[in-house]
């Protein structure tokens, strides 16, 4: 049995550009720090492979203290290390993968490779080019040895034919591989199989953004010929979660959203969506109670005016005039937030109040 960490997509020094420039720093910085847990983790479980399915970088310009990060922590790794870099860190002449001496248990692969290690063999290639559309698994022709067959790749599975390497659950069939660690895709797909080869991307480790919510981390493997078991074990350290409160009925809004949050929340960006039908709620207020209480909190106004409020639209008024004007098109778009708020915002300007 061999025991595999499965990993990919790290994009260490993404440019986190929604961020301050002191907050992007700092979460480039955390970042790093994703590798010494990575590296803990191989010695905890004691792993004979480590393998890095692509993308590690965000591109080819690199931040002297990641590469020095990146290299301190795979040698600290006590066995060996394979990258398969994928598009947005792709294997060139420019590169950081040729342009530093990695340490000596850390191989990267170039074009399609076989290595013969103790127990079994491993098949690894890298994107060359930002844009791929050859299949990856292209030229593994694996033999009926008996051995343990694995390939780390970087690689698009069930997509269109596309620049990123397509593969088809055929593809994945026709491999006769025992297990193919992929890259590429930031949700974790957990294992699945195709034929008799399994196969599965890892997700990234932490997220950078509300289209990569949730746990994150890598995957634990053990793998003999014809059976693999997956572990998927978190490795974030700040997560992104979005939360929509209902923030109808007299408890108000705030203690609606303290009763719809989990019980900690200091490691989370959270974006909160606020629903329901009543006064507009003091956003300036919310944020100042809240938001020391998150690593980041957004918080979106989707609430609906009071059913009585358009009842004044039969009124012979400006105001009737106006919220007719406004009801019939928020019935028109009635997944429209705008609509909501140009209601009251136009509501308070009519009567003199302040914008809500």
């Amino acid at each position: 049995m061999i025991k595999i960490i499965h990993g990919a997509d790290f994009h260490l020094d993404s440019p986190f550009s929604g961020l301050t420039p002191e907050r992007a720093a700092q979460r480039r910085g955390e970042q790093r720090e994703l590798l010494d847990r990575l590296a803990a983790l191989a010695r905890e479980k004691q792993a004979d492979l480590v393998l890095l399915a692509g993308d590690l970088l965000d591109s080819e310009r690199v931040f002297r203290e990641t590469a020095q990060a990146l290299s301190t922590a795979l040698a600290s790794i006590p066995c060996p290390v394979f990258i398969a870099p994928g598009n947005h860190d792709f294997y060139g002449p420019r590169s950081v993968w040729t342009a530093l001496d990695w340490p000596e248990n850390v191989h990267i692969f170039d074009e399609l490779e076989q290595v013969e290690l103790p127990g079994c063999t491993l098949w690894g290639r890298a994107f060359s080019d930002p844009h791929q559309a050859a299949c990856p698994l292209r030229g593994i022709a694996v033999p009926d040895d008996g051995r343990l067959h694995l390939a780390v790749l970087h690689g698009n599975v069930g997509g269109a034919e596309g620049d990123y390497g397509p593969i088809t659950p055929g593809d994945i069939a026709a491999s006769g591989l025992d297990y193919l660690a992929l890259g590429h895709v930031h949700q974790t797909s957990g294992l699945q199989r195709e034929g008799e080869t399994f196969w599965a991307y890892p997700g990234c480790p932490e997220g950078r953004g509300f289209d990569e919510t949730g746990e994150k981390g890598v995957l634990y493997l053990e793998a003999e010929p014809g059976r693999v078991t997956a572990q998927f074990v978190p490795l974030a350290k700040v997560r992104y979660e979005i939360f929509t409160v209902d923030i109808t009925g007299p408890e108000g809004a705030l203690s609606n959203i303290r009763e719809a949050l989990p019980g900690r929340t200091q490691d989370l960006v959270g974006r909160l969506i606020l629903t329901g039908e009543g006064q507009a709620p003091d956003l300036a207020n919310l944020e100042l109670m809240l938001a020391p209480e998150f690593y980041g909190l957004t918080i979106i106004d989707r609430t609906r005016m009071p059913q009585d409020l358009w009842a004044r639209r039969e009124e012979d008024a400006l105001t009737g005039l106006f919220l007719q004007d406004m009801w019939d098109k928020c019935q028109a778009a009635p997944d429209d937030p705008v609509c909501q708020l140009a209601a009251r915002y136009g509501l308070a300007a009519l009567e003199g109040g302040e914008e809500p």
